[in-house]
Parts: structure tokens; sequence; C-alpha cells
């Protein structure tokens, strides 16, 4: 227990300061971002599957039929994507442009260079080396491409 007065509070204020930062604390743990394990960090398909492919399964567009993220479609409608394709992917994803929604607010930085180098590894394979796409698919053989 502690002394009636410690440094001049008395017991029932040090209580009530000691909660205001506990609380504090706990609000602050639930308000700031958390940090990516690793493993979630290195994994483009995963943040790929949560944060985009709503709008961009297996490479398309729903919203923009034409504005694919298959290679022919990057080099034509992305600015700087044959120069440096994960640069440009990065800057897309990061600020959006058009129908496509910014992630600055919603992805960390490296969660977005993450998943700008999994989507440009894909557009180079055309969007169909992910065994949960091919997987069933009688028009695509073991090695992924298509029969």
């Amino acid at each position: 227990m502690l002394p009636v007065a410690y440094f001049g509070f008395k017991e029932i204020q040090l209580k009530k300061l000691l909660s205001v930062f506990i609380l504090g604390f706990v609000l602050l743990t639930l308000i700031l971002p958390q940090p990516v394990l690793a493993e979630e960090a290195l994994n483009g398909s995963q943040i790929f599957s949560n944060s985009c492919a709503a709008c961009h399964i297996n490479g398309n567009n729903v919203v923009v039929a034409n504005k694919t993220l298959k290679k022919e479609a990057l080099v034509k409608y992305l600015k700087g994507y044959e120069e440096d394709a994960q640069a440009a992917i990065v800057n897309q994803v990061t600020n959006g442009k058009n129908a496509m929604p910014a992630f600055k607010n919603r992805l960390t930085a490296e969660q977005i260079k993450t998943v700008a180098d999994y989507v440009a590894t894909q557009a180079e394979k055309g969007w169909l080396s992910s065994p949960s796409q091919t997987e069933g698919r009688p028009d695509v053989e073991k090695s992924g491409e298509l029969n």
C-alpha cells in the first residue's frame, strides 16, 4: 500500500492518475495502426486478396473493363510502367487516380511495395500462376499455362 501522501499526492489522486495513464495507453493501442506481422507483410498475394481483388480479381477490372492489371493494359494506361513497373504501380496504389482509390491511408508503404511487386510479377506471368486461380480448371495444364 502506498503511503497516504506520496510526493505531495494523496493515495486516491495517485490511483486516479494511474487509471488515466492506463486508459490512455489502451486507447492509443486501439487507435494507432498495428504493426504488420513479417509473414503478412511479405505476402503480396494475401494483401492483394484483402485489398485489391474486389475490383481486380485475377488481374481484371470490374469497374473499367479495359484497364486491367494485365501487362498490355499496364503498358498502355499506367504512366511510367515500361520505365519502372514497380514504381508506377506503387504510385498508382498510393495515390489512386480516377476510379482507383488511394491506399496510402489503408496500407503501409511496405504493404504497397509488396503488393506492387506481386502485381508486376503476376502481370509478367499473365495472372495464371497462382494455384488458387488455376486449380480445377480443365483449360490450364499443371504448368499454369492455358491449353
